[in-house]
């Protein structure tokens, strides 16, 4: 569990997220979004997959700080969705703002993550430091 500094802190890195997708959209986003998501742990990584179609790669920033991934970004209206109706038969779709945050407890190597989004999916991968390796610790005699 995070304490309150390292909340507050996260907070803080969500909204300075938050500000600098606005600022290149220049707009404000109404309402919020909940993407689903997976956490899948493999022997050599834990992959984190989040469902975001209709989002561009640019709208979308991931950060790893204080063993915790964010993932935080913006789902804007379609050029269509934004002209004027007379009336809506049907309203499914979700937009606005979204940040996800999955607290991690395995040693990682974040030199070699990779986030990749394709078809609408985005793919966070962490390999984990060491995987699979075997490692002896020789025991030494004390006199």
């Amino acid at each position: 569990m995070l304490s309150f500094p390292e909340a507050a802190e996260l907070a803080d890195e969500v909204r300075r997220l938050f500000e600098d997708l606005q600022q290149a959209h220049d707009a404000a986003p109404g309402g919020l979004y909940a993407p689903p998501m997976d956490v899948v742990e493999r022997e050599d990584s834990l992959e984190v997959v989040m469902d975001l179609a209709g989002v561009s790669p640019e709208d979308v920033r991931v950060l790893f700080k204080n063993n915790t991934l964010v993932i935080a970004g913006c789902k804007w209206p379609a050029g269509a969705s934004t002209l004027p109706a007379t009336a809506y038969h049907l309203v499914e779709r979700s937009f606005g703002r979204f940040a996800r945050a999955v607290r991690i407890t395995a040693t990682l190597d974040l030199a070699g993550a990779r986030a990749t989004m394709t078809e609408g999916e985005l793919r966070v991968r962490l390999p984990r430091l060491n995987a699979g390796h075997e490692f002896v610790i020789p025991i030494e005699k004390v006199v």
